[in-house]
C-alpha cells in the first residue's frame, strides 16, 4: 500500500487492504514450517508488501529463521506473528494482550523489538494485563472495570484523577435523595456515599461538586480534604485501584485486576513504542 493510496472506508477493507494488522496471543501459525518459510507464505497472501527480509530483520529473527514453529519459544512465536504482521505496512496495529504468558526475558525482548520498530508512521493499540507495561510505552490509557471505562488519558492524567478530594456537606432532608443523584451526575465524580444527613463526594474536580453544593443544593458546613493518594508519588496501579476501589493485592509488574491502558497513539507505537494501550475488562489494565 503505498502513501498515496485511498483510505479504507469500511472496516472489512482495512483489512483486506492491509491498513489494519494485528497481533494475537495464540494461533496462526503451521507448527512444521520454518521461520523463514512462513513469511513469505503469508506474504503472498498480499498484492504488495514489505520485503520479506527487511520484516524479518524488524522482528529480530534473523537468527531463528531456520527454526521450525514447533520449536520456538512462545516469546519468538510472538515477534514472528508481530513481523507478519508488519509485511502489509499496515497505518493501524493492534496487540492483543502480547506478552500473555511471557516470562520477564521474553517479555523484555519483545518489547525491545517493538520498540525498534516505533519510528514508523503508525497507530499502535494493545491490551495488556501489565500495568507496569501500559505505563512504560502507552502514550494513552484507558481503565477498565467491570465493563465500564473508569478512566481515560495520559499515566499523569489518570494519577491525577485518582488523586482528586472528597468534599463531604449536610443536605437538607427533604430533598436528600435528589442531591444525592445530582452529584452522581457530575463528571469526574467517582463515589457518593451517604452518611446520616451528611453527603461525602469524592471527585477530581471538588470545585464543581462545592459549587454544586453550595449554589444549587443547598448545603451547609462544607469540608473539602486531600484523598490520600498522593499525585507525585502514586503509581498507574494505585491509581488503579484508587479509581476501581480494587483492594487486591497485585504483584509488581503482574497482572492487576482491571488494568488497562489502551492508547491510540499516531505514529508511535500505541504500545509498542508509540504507545497506546487498551484494558480490557478482566480486572487486569485494556
Amino acid at each position: 500500500m503505498t502513501p498515496a493510496a485511498a483510505a479504507p472506508r469500511r472496516p472489512r477493507e482495512a483489512v483486506v487492504s492491509g491498513a489494519v494488522s494485528a497481533v494475537l496471543q495464540t494461533g496462526g501459525l503451521l507448527r512444521d514450517l520454518t521461520v523463514r518459510e512462513t513469511v513469505p507464505m503469508i506474504a503472498s497472501t498480499y498484492a504488495s508488501h514489505t520485503p520479506v527480509d527487511e520484516v524479518i530483520d524488524r522482528a529480530g529473527l534473523r537468527t531463528l529463521a531456520d527454526r521450525r514453529v514447533s520449536k520456538c519459544s512462545g516469546g519468538e512465536r510472538q515477534r514472528l506473528r508481530f513481523a507478519l504482521a508488519l509485511l502489509p505496512d499496515p497505518r493501524l496495529l493492534v496487540l492483543d494482550e502480547p506478552t500473555a504468558g511471557m516470562d520477564v526475558t521474553a517479555r523484555r525482548d519483545f518489547w525491545d523489538t517493538m520498540h525498534a520498530d516505533a519510528s514508523a508512521e503508525r497507530t499502535v493499540v494493545f491490551a495488556t494485563h501489565y500495568l507496569d507495561e501500559a505505563h512504560a510505552f502507552a502514550d494513552r490509557i484507558v481503565l477498565v472495570a467491570g465493563g465500564r471505562i473508569v478512566a481515560d488519558g495520559t499515566t499523569a492524567e489518570i494519577r491525577s484523577q485518582a488523586s482528586g478530594r472528597t468534599v463531604s456537606a449536610t443536605l437538607p432532608a427533604g430533598s436528600f435523595g435528589e442531591s444525592v443523584a445530582a452529584l452522581r451526575r457530575v463528571e469526574g465524580v467517582r463515589d457518593v456515599e451517604e452518611r446520616g444527613s451528611r453527603v461525602v463526594v469524592s471527585a477530581a474536580d471538588s470545585d464543581a461538586v462545592a459549587r454544586l453544593l453550595l449554589l444549587e443544593l443547598g448545603g451547609t458546613d462544607l469540608e473539602i480534604v486531600t484523598a490520600g493518594l498522593e499525585i507525585v508519588t502514586a503509581g498507574l496501579e494505585q491509581a488503579f485501584m484508587a479509581l476501581t476501589g480494587d483492594t487486591h493485592d497485585h504483584a509488581p509488574g503482574g497482572p492487576a485486576t482491571t488494568p488497562g491502558r489502551s492508547a491510540t497513539t499516531p505514529g508511535r507505537s500505541a504500545t509498542t513504542p508509540g504507545r497506546s494501550a487498551t484494558t480490557p475488562d478482566e480486572e487486569l489494565v485494556r
